[in-house]
C-alpha cells in the first residue's frame, strides 16, 4: 500500500492549477550568487503574474514540502543519507562554499526549498489530471536519479511526480516526459530506463553537460542540437517531434520539462533562441497536448539569465490568452478530460451508427 501524504489532497476548486510557495527561492548570505542559476526567479514569475493580474495569493496552490517519506519513494536511503554531508551538496548544487557551512543550515536554507519544490512537482501532477493541466513554478530537476545528484538538481521531482501517479492515481499507466531544458535529463531517463511505460522525448544541445551516453538509451526520440540553434530550426523541430511523440504514444500525462536555458546569451545552455521563440515554443507544446486531449504538467527547470523570470511569466500570460490554459476551464471543460474524451466519443460513435 502506499504511504500516507500530505502531497496528495484536495484543493478548491478556485484555485488556478500553479503551484508555488515562497520557500522556493534559495536566499542565504549571497552563495546564491555563486552560482549562475538565478535562485530567486519563482518568486519574480509569481510577482510579474501578479503585477497583470492573473493571479493571487489566495488562488494559487501553496506547494508543500515533500518529506523523506515521499522522497523514499524514489531516492534510496543511502542517497538521501549523502545529502546530511555538505559537501554532496555543494557538489550537486556547484556552490563551493557550501561545503564549509552547518550541515543543518544546509538543510534548512538550500535543501529544504528544493524538497519544496520537489513536493510542488508531485502535487502539479494529481492537479493536472484533475483540470487539465498545472504548472508548477518552479522543479524540473531533470539531472538528479534515485540514487545521484548533480547540476543543482538535489532530488527526482520528475521520476517521483509519475511514480506517484502511477502508485495512486487509477487509470494513470503511461507518461511522456517531453524534456526541452537545453541539457540532456540524465536523471529521469536513468530512473526510467527499463520502464516501457514512460516514453522520454529528449531536445538538447548535444556539446554540453552532462553527455550521458548511458542514460541516452532510454530516450525514444532524441533530438541533439548544435551551438547556436537559432528559432527557426528549432520551433520546426520541436513541432514535429512534438506531434510524432505524442502519434507514437498516446500517454495519460505529459511532463513538460519547460527549460529556459535554450535563450540566446545563456551561459550555459549554448543555443540561441529568442525570448518570442520560448514563448512560442510552450505555445506548440500546449498546443499539442489540447489537440490530442491529454493533460499536462509543466515544470520550469534550468535558465540562468536574469530575464528568464519575466520570459516564463510571459509564456504562461500567452497561453492564458490563447485559452490553452484559463480558470473556467479547469472547472468546466477540463475537469475530467479523460472522462470527457470518452463521453465525445461515444457520441460520435452513436452519430456514426444512426447514419448508417
Amino acid at each position: 500500500m502506499p504511504h500516507r501524504t500530505e502531497l496528495y489532497h484536495d484543493v478548491p476548486r478556485t484555485c488556478w492549477p500553479i503551484v508555488y510557495s515562497p520557500d522556493y527561492n534559495i536566499t542565504f548570505m549571497g552563495l546564491e550568487k555563486l552560482h549562475p542559476f538565478d535562485a530567486g526567479k519563482w518568486g519574480k514569475v509569481i510577482n510579474f503574474l501578479k503585477e497583470e493580474k492573473l493571479i493571487a495569493d489566495d488562488l494559487i496552490v501553496q506547494a508543500r514540502e515533500a518529506t523523506e517519506e515521499d522522497l523514499l519513494v524514489v531516492h534510496t536511503r543511502r542517497y538521501l543519507n549523502k545529502l546530511k554531508w555538505s559537501f554532496v551538496v555543494a557538489t550537486i548544487t556547484e556552490i563551493p562554499p557550501v561545503l564549509f557551512l552547518p550541515n543543518f543550515l544546509v538543510q534548512r536554507k538550500v535543501l529544504k526549498p528544493l524538497r519544496t519544490q520537489t513536493g510542488g512537482t508531485i502535487m502539479a501532477g494529481k492537479l493536472a489530471i484533475d483540470r487539465g493541466w498545472a504548472i508548477n513554478v518552479g522543479g524540473g530537476f531533470h539531472h538528479c536519479s534515485s540514487d545521484k545528484g548533480g547540476g543543482f538538481c538535489a532530488y527526482a521531482d520528475i521520476t517521483l511526480a509519475i511514480k506517484f501517479l502511477f502508485e495512486r492515481v487509477e487509470g494513470v499507466s503511461k507518461a511522456t516526459i517531453i524534456d526541452l531544458d537545453a541539457h540532456q535529463g540524465n536523471g529521469h531517463e536513468r530512473d526510467f530506463m527499463d520502464d516501457h511505460r514512460v516514453y522520454i522525448m529528449d531536445v538538447y544541445n548535444r556539446y554540453i553537460y552532462p553527455g550521458d551516453g548511458f542514460a541516452k538509451r532510454a530516450i525514444k526520440r532524441k533530438v541533439e542540437l548544435d551551438w547556436g540553434t537559432e528559432d527557426t530550426e528549432y520551433l520546426q523541430k520541436v513541432q514535429r517531434h512534438v506531434e510524432g511523440a505524442l502519434n507514437e504514444l498516446r500517454p495519460d500525462i505529459i511532463i513538460y520539462n519547460a527549460g529556459t536555458d535554450i535563450l540566446d546569451g545563456d551561459p550555459l545552455g549554448g543555443l540561441a533562441i529568442s525570448s518570442q521563440g520560448i514563448v512560442k515554443r510552450d505555445e506548440v507544446v500546449f498546443r499539442a497536448a489540447r489537440s490530442h486531449r491529454i493533460p499536462i504538467l509543466m515544470v520550469t527547470s534550468g535558465g540562468y539569465q536574469k530575464r528568464t523570470a519575466r520570459i516564463i511569466a510571459d509564456s504562461i500570460l500567452n497561453l492564458h490568452n490563447l485559452g490553452l490554459i484559463d480558470k473556467e476551464l479547469t472547472t468546466s471543460e477540463a475537469e475530467n478530460p479523460k472522462v470527457e474524451l470518452m463521453i465525445r466519443e461515444s457520441i460520435l460513435d452513436l452519430t456514426n451508427l444512426s447514419l448508417q
